[in-house]
């Protein structure tokens, strides 16, 4: 037994608790015990425990009950029941529900030892297994693009297609909707993948600084220019050109790119002599380019010579099929980055945020992924977490019903009072009976 686990013991008595944890202890596992379900779930709440050693007969919540609570919110967490010899149909019960393994009381060393090797074995065959899953996942991650969705599987498509052309390319979409990624991915794809990938926000520079920036200048040609420089349209020879937000340039500096474009020659600032270019132009723009050619402030001529092929990237809201993969990237992107074990989130949470109109897109999701893992005291993000964006919740399609609004309410006030029935019952204005009897009723669970 080389490997260690994080183990917790729930049994009601002290005895089992402190002489499995003792044994646990002894081969270098990390080891936590509780007395009952309700302290179990508690103790799930903040660490991931991989293997529990549940008593199959306690008071209050018994075996079976746990069982079925933990492979519900936790299904990658590994259970073994704990039973008497009289007990075995009960044991056959929890292997149907989850339960990795049972241990007959009253056990030996080597029993134990036993249990413990069948759970490494079946660790291995589950790390096999997610090594299989990660790599299909790859598939719908897309050069660091997630979607599983149609519009985003024709996209996927179109990419490898348009790679190997070096015809200009406009991405369109709203801002965050990922257009620089999908950028990269052409890149990645096309002959050009080794050499340069540059990427230019020209919304972000002043006129004269992006004419700096894009053609370089020789030294002295203006106050600060202490050095010659060359801009990124020669350093990028031989790559690709990114340029965001297009649409916000000037005519001024849309002739001079359009002459680039045309004669694959520049001239830096203060220079009289022309350098060969040879990149590939991918722009991005969130405006409507058409409107700003009808007002004079883009040029038809230079519109169509960025536009040779066109990839519209839809918002999120038209693609929502794949929030709950890109959530699930996020929650492991940031549960990495902060080292805190945040693994899920709930469905109604989820549910939350598919009906979320999302006017930031994808990156306003990545934010409030990010804002709910480092503000959450849970292992599970519930509606609670993202309260913030109540606010701009987007109407559902049909009216909901009384009852459930009143299901609906009611667990909300659960999440957001930890399920602390007296505080709870106190915010909803009725007694702990009654909000114990609604409970059972709606069939309520914690993190549902």
């Amino acid at each position: 037994m080389d490997e260690k686990m994080s183990i917790m013991v729930v049994d009601d008595e002290e005895i089992v608790r402190e002489s499995l944890s003792q044994w646990f202890k002894k081969y270098g596992h990390v080891v936590e015990a509780a007395s009952s379900g309700f302290e179990a779930l508690d103790k799930l709440e903040n660490y991931p425990f991989q293997l529990l050693f549940v008593d199959i007969k306690m008071p209050g919540m018994d075996g079976i009950e746990l069982l079925e609570k933990v492979k519900t919110e936790y299904p990658d967490t590994m259970v073994v029941i704990i039973t008497a010899y009289g007990s075995i149909e009960s044991a056959v019960k929890a292997m149907r529900i989850g339960a990795s393994d049972y241990l007959l009381k009253p056990f030996k060393p080597d029993q134990l030892s036993l249990v413990m090797e069948r759970i490494s074995h079946q660790k291995r065959l589950l790390f096999e297994h997610d090594y299989l899953k990660g790599r299909l996942e790859e598939i719908t991650r897309f050069d660091n693009i997630i979607g599983q969705s149609p519009v985003m599987e024709d996209i996927f498509s179109l990419i490898p297609e348009v790679a190997q052309s070096d015809s200009s390319i406009l991405l369109t979409g709203e801002t965050g909707t990922g257009k620089e990624l999908v950028a990269k991915a052409i890149h990645a794809k096309s002959r050009r993948a080794h050499l340069p990938f540059i990427a230019i926000n020209c919304g972000a520079l002043a006129d004269t600084l992006l004419e700096s920036e894009l053609f370089g200048h020789q030294k002295g040609v203006f106050t600060g220019a202490t050095h010659a420089r060359k801009g990124f349209l020669e350093v990028v020879s031989g790559g690709t050109l990114f340029l965001d937000e297009i649409g916000e340039i000037s005519p001024k500096m849309q002739i001079d790119l359009l002459r680039v474009l045309e004669e694959k020659k520049i001239t830096s600032i203060g220079s009289r002599e022309p350098v060969d270019v040879d990149f590939r132009l991918i722009s991005a723009t969130s405006q409507d380019l058409g409107k700003g050619i009808t007002d004079g402030s883009f040029r038809e001529d230079f519109f169509y010579r960025i536009n040779v092929i066109i990839i519209d990237i839809p918002p999120l809201k038209k693609r929502k099929e794949d929030i709950p993969l890109l959530i699930q990237h996020f929650l492991e992107k940031y549960g990495h980055e902060t080292t805190k074990h945040v693994d899920r989130v709930t469905r109604d949470a989820t549910e939350l945020l598919k009906r979320y109109d999302w006017p930031g897109n994808v990156r306003e999701l990545e934010n409030a992924v990010e804002r709910a893992v480092v503000l959450s005291q849970s292992r599970t993000l519930g509606i609670k977490d993202f309260a913030f964006l109540r606010s701009s919740l987007v109407p559902l399609s049909r009216p909901l019903s009384l009852k459930e609004v009143e299901k609906q309410y009611i667990q909300q006030i659960l999440e957001e009072y930890d399920w602390n029935v007296t505080q709870a019952s106190k915010a909803l204005e009725i007694n702990r009976v009654t909000l114990h009897k609604k409970i059972k009723r709606f069939n309520l669970e914690r993190g549902a």
